[in-house]
């Protein structure tokens, strides 16, 4: 029985080895291979194809090196693989490894050394992963965190942003009504008047800067309406033209068919002719600037934080100098500039930025340095609206005013409020002022020959919408006008009231009057 046993397991070894070589070689998850001291392969496996994409007969007997990238041959990876392997007892790392077409992929390697009976080192068994897909699966997650934080921080600086541009936006409505009137009551001295008109431009410009400040903080009255981008660019050609100068070539590359989008025309052509002037203070020497669209589906998730649907994607790509990445993450925070003391405010791209969010989409800057810069604007595809809004209305209507109103202005500022009844007196009007809400609504309710109510809509406790609906709800009939620096309103909001922007002057108030004041009766 004993020498039965002693004559049957010599085969047993065989057979366990064979077995288990078939198990290696049918393995395709990983590439399992041996190689000889010098590195050379000795034998593959079924992953090892699959992976790298050399079959047996092409691999056997070349040199492991040819599956490293040549940066990595260069340094000498593949040696100090099989040092430290002998050295440590085992080796493991991940890098990028190339398969035989060239392309690199993500992988997992450990090297372990193979030694005889004797110690004698007779090769190296070597265990690849394919890790590609969970390394951009990884890399993916990290662009929409990164993406995520920017977007926070921006927004962060929006909210204070937005705070401080509309403060501003009253002081210069104080200025600039104040100057209005004044200019209307001084007597005919030319170096006063040029003097008062000076002030008058530079609070116009200042409120220029406060409208671009709102933009970035997403709080800009928005006109939003259906928009075909190929003609606006078109209708836009002159201006772009004298704006750049004879040394930038202007291209237009759009689809022959092209869906619409949702915004608000006036805006839309301000962001591109901002980035059309970034793109030409780029390149100082001239050059091209391409202006192009495409359509493109949004799916969920994004690394740029879109809301899932059809986008038309206007794009301005430039050959200037490009950015690096420190000063692309910066280009659209406001006051950030790179063209230096007096050659720029900051606030281009920061307008664009909050422009386009403000309409549903978003800016998307893509740039090298060196290789100049694309900038994409996302914008929702619209459709054609199918009612006239509260601009339009305003608009057609050039009416003036009755001969005089009983007006309730509100508002919590004490200088705009002195202004706006400064402005309403100058009208001939009579006017009831009211520092709040609330304060007002006791006056409403004492004074039944008010025509017309004049609010501003931000104020503490109860806002110009909550006093409007509570007078409301007790004279149904009494117009409304809000009076608001920054567009907080919803669309259905802007549709249910007359809107009148800060800071407005004499024409803007008396032409909101005429708009309102019909709605009462």
């Amino acid at each position: 029985m004993d020498d039965h046993k002693a004559d049957q397991n010599p085969a047993a070894p065989a057979h366990s080895d064979s077995l288990y070589r078939l198990l290696v070689a049918g393995i395709t998850d990983y590439a399992i291979y041996m190689i000889d001291p010098d590195g050379r392969v000795v034998n593959w496996n079924a992953g090892a194809e699959r992976f790298n994409g050399y079959p047996a007969h092409e691999i056997i007997g070349q040199h492991f090196s040819c599956f490293y990238t040549e940066e990595d041959r260069m340094a000498g990876g593949p040696e100090k693989a099989l040092d430290e392997a002998l050295l440590e007892g085992r080796y493991e790392r991940e890098g990028w490894r190339l398969r035989k077409n060239g392309q690199r992929f993500w992988a997992s390697v450990v090297i372990d050394p193979i030694q005889d009976d004797s110690g004698k080192l007779i090769g190296f068994a070597k265990v690849t992963r394919d890790l590609t897909e969970r390394e951009e699966v990884q890399r993916e997650l990290e662009r929409v965190r990164e993406t995520l934080l920017q977007a926070q921080k921006m927004d962060a600086i929006g909210q204070l942003t937005g705070g401080v541009a509309h403060d501003f936006n009253n002081l210069l409505m104080a200025i600039l009504s104040s100057l209005e009137l004044l200019r209307k009551r001084i007597p005919d001295d030319k170096p006063s008047i040029r003097l008062l008109d000076n002030a008058m431009e530079g609070a116009r410009r200042g409120a220029t800067l406060t409208q671009r400040l709102l933009a970035f903080a997403r709080r800009q009255d928005l006109h939003l309406s259906w928009v075909d981008i190929p003609p606006l660019v078109r209708g836009m050609t002159d201006l772009i033209e004298r704006s750049l100068g004879p040394s930038i070539q202007i291209e237009t590359r759009f689809p022959l068919r092209l869906e619409g989008v949702t915004a608000d025309v006036n805006q839309l052509e301000m962001a591109v002719l901002n980035l059309v002037v970034n793109a030409r203070d780029a390149m100082p020497g001239g050059g091209s600037i391409t202006i192009g669209a495409r359509e493109q589906i949004v799916g969920e998730p994004n690394a740029n934080l879109l809301h899932q649907g059809a986008y038309v994607v206007l794009s301005v790509t430039d050959e200037g100098t490009g950015m690096d990445a420190e000063t692309l993450a910066r280009a659209a925070e406001p006051f950030f500039t790179t063209k230096g003391v007096g050659k720029g405010t900051g606030l281009g791209l920061s307008m664009v930025h909050g422009v386009a969010e403000q309409f549903g989409g978003r800016l998307v800057l893509q740039s090298e340095v060196g290789k100049g810069t694309v900038a994409e604007l996302w914008l929702p595809v619209g459709q054609q609206p199918q009612t006239e809004d509260a601009h339009d209305i305003l608009e057609r209507h050039t009416q003036a005013s009755p001969q005089q109103l009983t007006v309730l202005a509100v508002d919590d500022d004490d200088l705009v409020l002195m202004n706006t009844v400064a402005l309403l007196e100058d009208l001939g009007h009579k006017v009831f002022e009211a520092h709040s809400g609330e304060r007002a609504l006791e006056i409403f309710r004492r004074e039944p020959g008010i025509d017309i109510i004049i609010t501003d809509q931000a104020m503490p406790k109860m806002t110009g919408i909550q006093f409007a609906e509570a007078a409301r709800a007790e004279r149904d009939d009494v117009p409304v006008i809000l009076a608001t620096g920054y567009g907080e309103l919803s669309s259905d909001e802007t549709l249910a009231w007359v809107k009148l922007p800060k800071p407005f002057g004499l024409a803007d108030l008396s032409r909101a009057l005429a708009v309102a004041h019909p709605l009462k009766v």
